[in-house]
């Protein structure tokens, strides 16, 4: 396998990851859970799991046991009837469509806003979309059956029949990000919601089986068995949304032990950003994690048995605590 000049920091890590699998066939995580047991290996996993699946009980307590503690959805939702909560990524969108919101829709959106701009935009995507729990599981699969690379497709040009497999840039969630204000621009409608797998997902929970399920179904098939976490990764422009929304946050990951990294790449193959990991582990600068793109999901903090990360305030003083390694 080798690193050209033209390779993206994507391929250098897959390359990686699989370089670290043709060494040792030991299960990705095992040395962590051989240390710290299997519940503290998987703690920020379960407890991300409870919190998604917590906030969607909260949403059907109401219709299907009368306990109102929330009503809406998660676009727009009333808490205890006092507190308004607004999807910002929506309520930019309906200002872009020409419908100008209510006051209480403006304090939602800057309640949700700031908490997200203090905890990092994209916990939203990690911690809190349920679509998370579809991807997630997506690449579990793909891990299971060993499959290491993306669907290979062909294309005929005037001179040869061309095979290159599929894979999408990280960019094009940003792309998608801009195409959904557009649309809501010169339609004068939320176009993005009417496809809105985390609309569909919710509504499908509520009123049983629809067409949805076959959308949910496909974001599934297209990061187990076609190109690998595509859709959060690539694809999704409410995660291009929080990640801008979070650039400066507060709460941050830091490989703040790099010094005792054993280069096990677990935590690479595992993570659902990997190119993040880098310049904090490997680089010569701070060891935070200062990427955008990071979901602060804390699967690299459970599956490190060297305990190298640590999820912390972006301000913590990094030379004083690494100056004992030498950096």
């Amino acid at each position: 396998m080798v690193v050209t000049k033209n390779s993206t920091a994507q391929e250098i890590v897959d390359r990686e990851i699989v370089n670290r699998e043709i060494v040792s066939q030991k299960k990705m995580g095992q040395d962590a859970i051989d240390k710290k047991g299997w519940l503290l290996a998987h703690k920020w996993l379960l407890l991300r799991r409870l919190s998604q699946v917590s906030i969607i009980f909260l949403f059907l307590a109401g219709p299907l046991f009368d306990v109102w503690l929330i009503k809406g959805n998660m676009t727009s939702s009333l808490v205890l009837n006092t507190i308004p909560l607004s999807d910002p990524f929506v309520f930019l969108q309906s200002v872009f469509a020409g419908h100008y919101p209510e006051l209480t829709a403006l304090t939602g959106a800057v309640i949700v806003g700031l908490f997200y701009f203090i905890v990092g935009g994209r916990v939203y995507c990690s911690w809190v979309c349920p679509i998370n729990i579809v991807t997630d599981t997506a690449d579990w699969l793909r891990r299971f059956l060993k499959i290491k690379k993306s669907l290979t497709f062909f294309s005929i040009s005037f001179s040869s029949l061309n095979f290159s497999p599929l894979n999408f840039s990280r960019e094009n969630r940003y792309a998608l990000l801009a195409v959904s204000f557009l649309l809501a621009s010169v339609t004068g409608m939320l176009v993005w919601e009417l496809v809105n797998p985390v609309t569909m997902i919710q509504r499908e929970i509520v009123f049983g089986m629809g067409f949805s399920w076959f959308f949910i179904v496909g974001i599934f098939i297209l990061d187990a068995f076609i190109s690998r976490r595509a859709w959060c990764g690539h694809l999704c422009p409410m995660g291009a949304f929080y990640s801008v929304l979070g650039k400066f946050s507060l709460i941050k990951v830091n490989a703040i032990n790099r010094a005792d990294c054993n280069d096990c790449m677990d935590c690479y193959a595992l993570c659902p950003e990997p190119q993040v990991i880098k310049p904090a582990l490997k680089g010569d600068d701070s060891p935070l994690i200062s990427s955008a793109n990071c979901t602060n999901c804390g699967r690299c903090i459970d599956v490190c048995a060297k305990d190298v990360f640590a999820i912390n305030h972006r301000y913590i003083n990094f030379k004083t605590i690494t100056s004992r390694y030498n950096y």
